[in-house]
């Protein structure tokens, strides 16, 4: 067990990383949650069949990945303390992309470009935001998800998203900032208007200011929907999605992954470097007004309403229920990044119980 200590981030200087830790409780949730893959995922075209509600709008329209089982690592102070399967390998995140298109608006916070009061309208043109509920919306309401926009966006509508219909979160009618829905669709917009605000791709502002910076793979990718292409500057300019009901979405590794959560971890700074600034990894993790367990595209476990069995101090990116989860623990200086494994709560909370903070 102790043998792993691979560095994820070469610029910490950690100290003992095994500090109050119990090595054997470790050893047995890794080797549990390796043991608990999700099923039915090696065929994921049949697998996301079940994830829209109405079967009028079923149809995939973004690239398919099949899964291949569970995998993940933990990381405390910077050097990983375990792993299982095959943290190299590429998977479709699912809604854990949410999170990091919220790193890529934070990119252009940085910048200056985006206000997250201020409503879109200001500095961006779009149909969407061009009536009276669209010129409401703010950077902020795009990215808690409570704008409530309602309308149709790469041949898929809001009301058609399976997991606002199924939790019951759907409050379209008020104006924006009144209620809150997790909605592909609306955060489809999200990437849409980010993209127009950064006229480029949002991979290729991801891939060079954050992706190769931290030592990421080569291998991640993020995908949109065969029609999801807008002209930005006379140019056809892709736009990625932000989860995977229909396809697409971020494919990247349980370790590339855990790096964004060092990232995350650290307030932004890798190595000597800051590539983003701690007050909006700090505005991520502010509570949403309408929704108290979620930020800016994170959810937070102040209350142990998204894990009741884990730790207060967390929060996460996750996808598909909890089957791609990015946990970020800063009491334990604790990561935990776990792809296609099931009872994740489970995993998360013997993880804890073994790293003391």
């Amino acid at each position: 067990m102790r043998s792993v200590g691979e560095f994820l981030d070469r610029g910490v200087t950690p100290g003992d990383p095994w500090s109050r830790v119990d090595d054997a409780r470790l050893a047995r949730a890794v080797k549990e949650q390796s043991e608990r893959p999700v099923p039915g995922v090696q065929d994921m075209a049949s697998y996301l069949a079940s994830q829209v509600s109405d079967v009028s709008h079923r149809e995939v329209v973004g690239p398919l990945l099949d899964g291949q089982g569970a995998s993940g690592v933990v990381v405390r102070r910077g050097i990983i303390l375990a792993r299982w399967g095959d943290p190299g390998r590429e998977e479709m995140a699912f809604s854990a992309t949410k999170s990091v298109l919220s790193l890529v608006a934070g990119l252009a916070f940085d910048d200056g470009l985006l206000r997250l009061d201020e409503p879109v309208c200001r500095s961006i043109e779009l149909p969407q935001f061009g009536n009276t509920h669209g010129r409401g919306i703010t950077w902020r309401h795009l990215l808690d998800q409570s704008s409530q926009w309602e309308g149709e966006l790469w041949s898929k509508p809001t009301w058609v998203d399976a997991q606002s219909t199924r939790e019951g979160t759907e409050s379209a009618g008020g104006p924006p900032g009144a209620g809150w829905a997790y909605n592909d669709v609306r955060v489809n917009l999200t990437a849409l208007a980010l993209t127009v605000l950064l006229r480029r791709s949002l991979p290729e502002v991801l891939r060079e200011r954050v992706m190769d910076p931290i030592g990421a793979s080569p291998g991640w990718s993020w995908h949109g929907y065969a029609d999801s292409v807008i002209e930005v500057d006379g140019r056809s300019v892709p736009v990625v999605s932000g989860g995977a009901h229909w396809g697409g979405g971020l494919w990247i590794s349980a370790l590339d992954l855990a790096r964004i959560g060092q990232l995350c971890l650290r307030s932004g700074r890798w190595g000597e470097r800051q590539l983003l600034s701690a007050r909006w990894i700090e505005e991520m993790w502010r509570p949403s007004p309408v929704k108290a367990n979620y930020g800016l595209s994170w959810w937070l476990n102040d209350h142990r309403t998204v894990w009741p069995k884990a730790p207060s101090s967390g929060r996460c990116a996750r996808g598909n229920g909890g089957g791609h989860l990015l946990w970020v623990d800063p009491a334990r200086e604790l990561v935990v990044s776990s792809r296609w494994g099931a009872q994740v709560e489970t995993l998360l909370a013997e993880v804890s119980a073994a790293i003391e903070p």
